[in-house]
């Protein structure tokens, strides 16, 4: 990933907490198919590794987890926040006319090597624990017991455990950081007048990030 230096976000705490609040991640794996991305809902273990772990399921039929050699790594992408930002806010586009539009966004790249896990106590409490974050504040949340115990059974003889420990992490914030102040408050202003909760949660970090 491109990587100009004021658009690096090196804080684990911050890398992982985009991970959480954007689970889903794109698995990019080499394997015996071929190049092959993959959308996936991931756990991170914050505290097993330097950098963490990440762990999931995938469909048995799935072939990313055959034929992958354990020692080729893989990638995970986690995409944050992300709008569009328009020349038009710029006050630098009254001075000298000179701006042109960009993209805001975040994003984490995981690397690491991936484990197929198929014990199953290990797949029973990856369901459980994925699905009581996922239902968390629900007023009626449902809990993977309340399915019949036969039928649980054999959705799990359908899957596999996958567990990346992270052996690289990088982040990135393009949040107009590199803009001077008058326009970066600018887009702070624009964006918050877009009154949608996507450029609500960009204009947070325009903020946040520009020292407004």
């Amino acid at each position: 990933m491109y990587q100009p230096p004021h658009f690096v976000e090196d804080r684990l705490d911050a890398q992982h907490d985009l991970i959480r609040s954007h689970p889903l991640g794109l698995i990019i794996t080499h394997g015996a198919h071929g190049l092959s991305a993959d959308p996936i809902p991931f756990l991170l273990d914050p505290d097993a590794g330097p950098n963490g772990t990440l762990r999931a399921h995938v469909a048995r039929a799935n072939p990313l987890w055959q034929g992958q050699d354990p020692a080729a790594g893989v990638l995970v992408v986690f995409q944050g926040a992300d709008h569009y930002v328009t020349p038009s806010w710029y006050r630098t586009k009254l001075e000298t006319g000179k701006v042109v539009p960009t993209w805001n966004y975040v994003s984490v790249h995981a690397y690491g090597r991936m484990q197929v896990i198929e014990d199953a106590e290990w797949l029973r409490a990856q369901i459980d624990r994925l699905t009581e974050l996922r239902e968390l504040g629900r007023g009626k949340p449902w809990a993977v017991h309340d399915a019949p115990e036969p039928f649980v059974a054999a959705q799990m003889r359908a899957i596999v455990g996958i567990e990346i420990p992270i052996d690289r992490i990088v982040g990135k914030w393009k949040v107009s950081q590199n803009r001077p102040e008058a326009d970066r408050r600018a887009v702070y202003e624009g964006l918050e007048a877009e009154d949608t909760a996507e450029a609500r949660h960009m204009a947070s970090l325009v903020r946040q990030y520009g020292g407004l």
